[in-house]
């Protein structure tokens, strides 16, 4: 098997960041931090076609003709356990719906544990047992993985590393370049599930309303809607940063203006109550299991109706339009009528939570 890797010819290195640049917590928050941490920093040593083209995944080309999809993730959650998942279930479902971004089907996961010392063995095994289940929902498999100890104090718990791969279908080219004016933005469920359920589940902040995470692996309904709409341009999972943050990247691949309407998009009560009561945006709010479809306008009622077929798109709606201008920008229409920008988060609103 011959593998073509992107070329590297010519990549150049920058001159060191100074001394006194330092990480902190809104580097990992999904937003324009971390933006500026990959194009100032990473992207510069390992820019290629494939990462270059900022998507959830990568696509790199086998014997010249089979694609593969490739994705990798980190998961550092805190709480591990919380109410509808736990961060065994949410490594898998994550890895898997990054694969599936690009209209792949999902095949096959590794998976890598830096596990603090005196983490309880029977968490371990919930976990596990949490990962071969939603394996086995998604249809993957594990197919390799690695076990590190360290010290007791030098991490938290445990982090999970995985990475995925699927095949891409002929025919199908989807990603975040390829929206166009005249598209319909379509969301498969509720915003902010994710991050409130993980904030809730921390206990700190007095919450005593129940929200379940979404976390939750949407191949099976990403495969029919690859299968039934020929035309899908853009599929994004809205994780770090949530939808405003997501829009604006596919805003920016695709030099379009999305505008996208406050009434339309769904937010169960208890979130919206809970966003109020901490001052958060609803909008800014991590998923771990909704999809972005951006199709023709004209099949957006197809499209639709497929999604609603699935538990995890029942409450799929249609919520805004691509426009050629203002380029690269999202635009709210709000309950008044008004339009206001929706921006990149700008720093970090809910650390540990994915």
């Amino acid at each position: 098997m011959t593998i073509n890797p992107p070329s590297i010819e010519g990549a150049v290195c920058p001159v060191p960041l100074s001394h006194n640049d330092q990480i902190v917590m809104g580097h990992g928050s999904g937003g324009r931090m971390t933006q500026d941490l990959i194009r100032k920093v990473f992207q510069p040593y390992f820019s290629n076609p494939a990462l270059d083209a900022n998507n959830d995944f990568a696509i790199v080309n086998v014997n010249n003709a089979k694609r593969i999809a490739i994705s990798t993730d980190a998961h550092i959650v805190s709480p591990i356990f919380f109410p509808g998942g736990d961060i065994g279930r949410l490594a898998i479902c994550g890895t898997v719906n990054d694969v599936a971004m690009s209209g792949a089907d999902p095949v096959a996961i590794t998976a890598s544990f830096i596990i603090e010392e005196g983490f309880p063995t029977a968490d371990l095994a919930r976990i596990a047992n949490s990962m071969a289940i939603a394996a086995k929902e998604a249809n993957v498999f594990i197919a390799a993985g690695d076990t590190k100890v360290v010290e007791k104090g030098k991490a938290d718990g445990i982090f999970i590393s995985t990475t995925g791969i699927g095949f891409i279908p002929e025919g199908v080219n989807i990603g975040g370049k390829n929206a166009v004016a005249g598209d319909a933005v379509i969301i498969s469920g509720s915003m902010g599930d994710h991050g409130m359920a993980v904030l809730a589940a921390r206990g700190d902040l007095g919450l005593e309303m129940q929200i379940n995470s979404d976390v939750a692996p949407l191949n099976s309904m990403i495969h029919q809607l690859v299968h039934e709409i020929k035309e899908i341009h853009v599929l994004r999972d809205p994780t770090r940063g949530g939808l405003a943050t997501t829009l604006n990247e596919i805003a920016n691949q695709s030099s379009v203006n999305i505008t996208v309407d406050e009434t339309s998009i769904p937010v169960k009560s208890s979130v919206a109550s809970a966003c109020e009561l901490l001052g958060f945006d609803p909008l800014y709010v991590a998923n771990e299991g909704k999809l972005i479809v951006i199709v023709p306008e004209k099949l957006a009622p197809r499209t639709i109706e497929i999604l609603h077929r699935f538990d995890y798109g029942k409450e799929a709606a249609l919520i805004g339009t691509v426009n050629r201008e203002p380029k690269s920008r999202v635009l709210l229409r709000t309950q008044i009528g008004s339009n206001r920008i929706l921006d990149v988060m700008a720093g970090e609103m809910l650390p540990r939570i994915c």
